[in-house]
C-alpha cells in the first residue's frame, strides 16, 4: 500500500495555501525526516528510491560527487528514469572544475529540504558522505579562518614530498579526523592541519563545539550493515559495471572538456582513469587500484557512520524485499502522531 504523504504527515495537520489548490504542512511540531546511509556499495540507493517512492518522498543526495554535472558513471547517479519517478535534490549542480564545499551543501540542501516540507512531502536524505550529513543536520563548526601563508608552505611540501607525509603529521595531533581523510587527499589534509596549526585544537575538537543546527525536523536515520566480505565484493562488482557501462568514455568527455586539475579528476575511479588514458598506468592497474581505494573509502565511511549512535543498523544480509519491508516499518512507526 503506497502511504500517501503529500496530503498530510500522519500527525500533523495541513492547510491550504492562498491558492486553495496546493496544501502545505502547518508546522506544528518537529517535521520528520528519514536518513538512508551506507558505505559505497551497500545498496542504499536503491533502498531509498523504493522508500521514497512508497512514501512519496523526495531524495536529497548527500555525496560530494554527484553534485558535479557529466559524473554520472562513475558517481552511480540516479538514471533521468529514476529522476523522473521521484524527484531527486543536490544533482548536477556544480561544473566538475568547480569548487563545492560543505558549506555549499548545507545551505543549497538546507533550502531543498525545507521546500520539500513546504510541498507536505518527505524528506529522504540518501548518501555516504558522513561530513555533508553533519553539516546538513547538525551545522558546521565555527573554527579558525583560513592562513594563506601556511597553505602555502603545506602545497610546497606536498609538491616535493607527496600528501602522506602531511596525512601522517596529521594522524599525530587528530587521529579522528586523519581516519577519515584519504592519504591522497591533499586539500582535506591541508585544512585539518591547517586548523590545528592556527588554533592549537584539532578539528575533531572543534567539530564536537555547539553549532548551528537545523531546527524544526526530527530525524530518522537507518544505515545498512554488511559483513567487510560481501561490501567488498559489491565494490568490485560495481566497479566491474562502470567500466562496463562506459566509464572510459566518461572521462575520456571530461578530460576533453575540463582542466586536469579539477575535482573530477581527484575523485576515486576518476582519477586512475585518467592516469590510464594518459598512459602512465595500465587499464588492469586503473581497475585494482580503483577497487582498492573504493575499499579504502568504505572503510572510512564506516568509520565516520559508526560513531554516529542515532543510527539504526539494518542486516543488509537479508535480501532486498526483507530489508525494504523493515525499514518501511520503521519509517510507518516513526511517522505515527
Amino acid at each position: 500500500m503506497r502511504h500517501v504523504i503529500g496530503m498530510g504527515v500522519p500527525g500533523y495537520a495541513t492547510q491550504p495555501k492562498a491558492s486553495g489548490d496546493i496544501w502545505i504542512k502547518s508546522v506544528m511540531d518537529e517535521y520528520p525526516g528519514i536518513v538512508i546511509l551506507g558505505p559505497t556499495a551497500s545498496g542504499k540507493s536503491r533502498l531509498g528510491f523504493a522508500l521514497a517512492g512508497l512514501f512519496q518522498g523526495e531524495i536529497v543526495s548527500c555525496d560530494a560527487l554527484q553534485v558535479y554535472m557529466q559524473m554520472d558513471i562513475g558517481t552511480a547517479k540516479a538514471s533521468l528514469a529514476e529522476q523522473t519517478l521521484v524527484p531527486h535534490h543536490m544533482l548536477n549542480i556544480r561544473y566538475p572544475d568547480e569548487d563545492f564545499s560543505a558549506g555549499d551543501y548545507q545551505r543549497i540542501a538546507r533550502q531543498a529540504i525545507l521546500e520539500i516540507r513546504q510541498r507536505g512531502h518527505l524528506a529522504f536524505v540518501i548518501g555516504g558522505s558522513g561530513f555533508y550529513l553533519r553539516a546538513l543536520i547538525e551545522g558546521l563548526f565555527e573554527g579558525p579562518g583560513r592562513s594563506e601563508s601556511l597553505r602555502m608552505r603545506m602545497r610546497r611540501i606536498i609538491q616535493r614530498k607527496g600528501p602522506r607525509i602531511l596525512h601522517r603529521a596529521l594522524q599525530r595531533v587528530d587521529p579522528p579526523s586523519a581516519a577519515r581523510i584519504a592519504e591522497k587527499d591533499a586539500e582535506r589534509i591541508i585544512r585539518a592541519y591547517e586548523v590545528y596549526l592556527v588554533s592549537g585544537k584539532s578539528m575533531s575538537w572543534w567539530q564536537e563545539q555547539p553549532r548551528d543546527a537545523l531546527r524544526g525536523f526530527r530525524w530518522l536515520k537507518l544505515g545498512i550493515d554488511l559483513p567487510r566480505e560481501q561490501l567488498y565484493r559489491n565494490i568490485d562488482r560495481r566497479v566491474e559495471e562502470m567500466f562496463q557501462a562506459g566509464f572510459l568514455e566518461e572521462v575520456r568527455w571530461l578530460l576533453g572538456k575540463f582542466p586536469r586539475s579539477s575535482q573530477a579528476f581527484k575523485a576515486i575511479g576518476y582519477r586512475q582513469v585518467a592516469e590510464y588514458l594518459e598512459g602512465t598506468i595500465s587499464l588492469e592497474q586503473a581497475l585494482e587500484e580503483t577497487r582498492k581505494e573504493s575499499r579504502h573509502y568504505a572503510k572510512r565511511q564506516l568509520t565516520w557512520l559508526r560513531s554516529d549512535r542515532n543510527i539504526l543498523w539494518l542486516d543488509g544480509q537479508t535480501g532486498f524485499d526483507e530489508l525494504r519491508q523493515k525499514a518501511s516499518a520503521l519509517i510507518s512507526g516513526f511517522l505515527k502522531p
